[in-house]
């Protein structure tokens, strides 16, 4: 806490030196991505609040965190004495950012941060609502990177080529199709940032964010071009090589912005709510800006035949390491040392077994009332110690040549309580009705939310997350534009409706602070049912292939259809997974997906 109070006081001298009353720092890289490298976690490193969402504003006299419902409970831990306030997003009373910002910047004052870690839109938005107060903003200064002494160095590790047959789509059929949307659009540029988009377009990967295969870069199409602003020393040269067939040039990754200056009236295909600011205030007056989603983003988000298949295949590979793991710690539990970093790290050892290139996010490994911090992460210093009673929760996921997994399974590791017992059983039915809706296409996220909530809701319980988020192909665990939750959350983007071959989680969840969590998700994709005189009918099918459970189910609470779909799951599971086990594991697979309630 006291690193925090001095990193705090240095940002506010370098305040007072420019005249700055406000610096803001995001969660965010010059690219607007979910999840960022070391170089970039200023908020973490001025504040202490190390979760994957949220906002510091460091004005004169106060300090704050603005973050999100899955993170309450880490954050108010982790601010506690520090002298920041956290900020709880959606919650009654709490204002937003830019309210607060209004309420307590002073009139001719000035708002400051870095122009390229703040989205266009955010930053238009905050000059448009401070200016009748006279207040103005200073986007040109990296206020916290000057105060951070070792700093990591942006990364540049080295790109690869993602074959066609794991990507199902040729480089140059995607550029293609992507300049007719810029034909239709009467663009000239297409200015491309966020970093999935990039390298999908190009099907290449790297490893410039952990767990997300993405390369730092900087994309412009034009009708006949392409120009990849990267860092040299990433690109090998058989990559070069394949990047100049497909008519893409290689520039050094800061020379984006002079591009942009020199555009000068042209029609610029850009989404401004990902671009940065200080790409979008680079802009020449004379052009003329099309604010729209990228239109990579549906295309990437719409699985093609071949990638579907290979995600049911990674799939099985990510289950076999699961499965083995889950009977691992059901027959040593009590029996040999373990807690939640320990066995977390067997779990990595067992997908990387099974082929996984990485992680495709940081393990939540949660035993007891720490399952109950939604996205909690545990740390060999203060990791919990496993006992055989009580339940633990595991979120995990790998990055495979087919395909991104995300699974979470919450089970006994010995006696449970009734109210465990009760918790587990309708997050259980929660996910099995979700997976089995059926609806009409056109139907979003917001539709579909509450025939999971619904068995919580009429107990009056809930859970303070999405209900489902998409989930690209070896790439960001979370992808837009299609999600499932109960209300609109603008800057997540995830309310498109539903299309056949978007991928996204089914994951209902109960917390209760001090008690303990559960969490069940399985992947679904997004297939044609029937269609009928009333339109084109849409359901899930299961990606996840991974046993549930049974210790702590109470069969009274399930009706006959959740009984006959959780059954039928286990029975495909056993089908999938036996084959890759050892004799003993497939007989305890056998065992613990046997049919019930028959």
């Amino acid at each position: 806490m006291n690193q925090v109070k001095e990193r705090i006081r240095l940002l506010r001298e370098r305040m007072e030196e420019r005249g700055i009353d406000a610096y803001l720092v995001p969660t965010a890289d010059f690219h607007e991505s979910e999840y960022v490298g070391e170089h970039f976690a200023c908020r973490s490193y001025l504040t202490g609040f190390t979760g994957s969402a949220g906002t510091a504003l460091v004005m004169k006299d106060w300090a704050g965190v603005w973050t999100d419902g899955r993170y309450f409970v880490q954050a108010a831990a982790q601010l506690e004495g520090s002298g920041v306030t956290l900020m709880k997003m959606g919650v009654a009373g709490v204002p937003s950012l830019e309210e607060y910002l209004e309420q307590h910047l002073p009139d001719q004052g000035v708002l400051g941060f870095d122009g390229r870690v703040v989205n266009g839109r955010l930053g238009e938005d905050l000059a448009a609502a401070l200016a009748p107060r006279g207040i103005c903003l200073a986007a040109d200064g990296d206020l916290v990177g000057e105060i951070w002494q070792d700093r990591p160095g942006l990364p540049a590790n080295p790109v690869w080529i993602l074959e066609e047959q794991y990507a199902g789509q040729s480089a140059a059929h995607k550029l293609a199709q992507l300049r007719q949307d810029m034909e239709k659009l009467h663009a000239g540029v297409h200015i491309l940032t966020t970093l999935d988009d990039i390298v999908w377009l190009l099907n290449i990967r790297g490893g410039d964010i952990p767990c997300n295969p993405v390369v730092l870069s900087y994309l412009a199409v034009t009708r006949d071009q392409a120009y990849l602003y990267i860092s040299p020393a990433a690109v090998p040269e058989p990559v070069a090589a394949y990047l100049s067939g497909l008519g893409v040039a290689l520039r050094p990754y800061g020379e984006i912005y002079g591009y942009v200056r020199e555009l000068k009236g042209e029609t610029v295909l850009l989404e401004k709510a990902k671009v940065n600011y200080a790409i979008l205030r680079s802009l020449d007056k004379s052009c003329r800006v099309v604010d729209r989603m990228n239109p990579t983003v549906i295309r990437k988000a719409c699985k093609n035949p071949v990638e579907i298949e290979n995600m049911k295949a990674a799939h099985i590979k990510d289950g076999v390491a699961l499965t083995k793991f889950i009977y691992w710690m059901k027959q040593n539990i009590g029996k040999i040392p373990m807690d939640e970093c320990s066995v977390a790290d067997y779990l990595e050892t067992l997908r990387k077994g099974q082929g996984a290139l990485d992680l495709s996010f940081s393990t939540i490994s949660a035993y007891g009332a720490n399952a109950a911090m939604c996205h909690y992460h545990a740390v060999p210093e203060s990791c919990a110690v496993l006992e055989p009673k009580g339940l633990y929760l595991v979120d995990s996921g790998g990055q495979y040549l087919e395909g991104t997994t995300d699974v979470t399974r919450t089970f006994a590791l010995g006696p449970v309580t009734e109210e465990e017992r009760e918790h587990y059983t309708l997050v259980l039915v929660s996910m099995l009705r979700l997976g089995h809706v059926k609806f009409l296409e056109g139907c979003s996220g917001l539709s579909l939310d509450y025939v999971a909530r619904g068995p919580l809701w009429q107990r009056g319980l809930d859970y303070n997350h999405g209900t489902g988020h998409g989930v690209g192909y070896l790439l960001n665990v979370h992808e837009r534009p299609a999600g499932i939750r109960y209300k609109v959350v603008p800057e997540r983007m995830d309310s498109a409706p539903f299309r056949p071959g978007m991928v996204c989680s089914d994951e209902p969840g109960l917390y209760i602070e001090g008690s303990h969590g559960i969490r069940t998700e399985n992947l679904v994709f997004c297939r044609e049912a029937e269609t009928t005189a009333y339109g084109r009918f849409l359901c899930f099918e299961y990606l996840t292939c991974v046993p549930i459970d049974l210790e702590p189910v109470d069969l009274s609470l399930m009706e006959k259809q959740d009984i006959a779909w959780l059954n039928e799951y286990h029975a495909g599971v056993y089908e999938k997974l036996a084959p890759f086990l050892t004799e003993e594991e497939a007989r305890w697979l056998y065992q613990v997906t046997r049919p019930v309630g028959v």
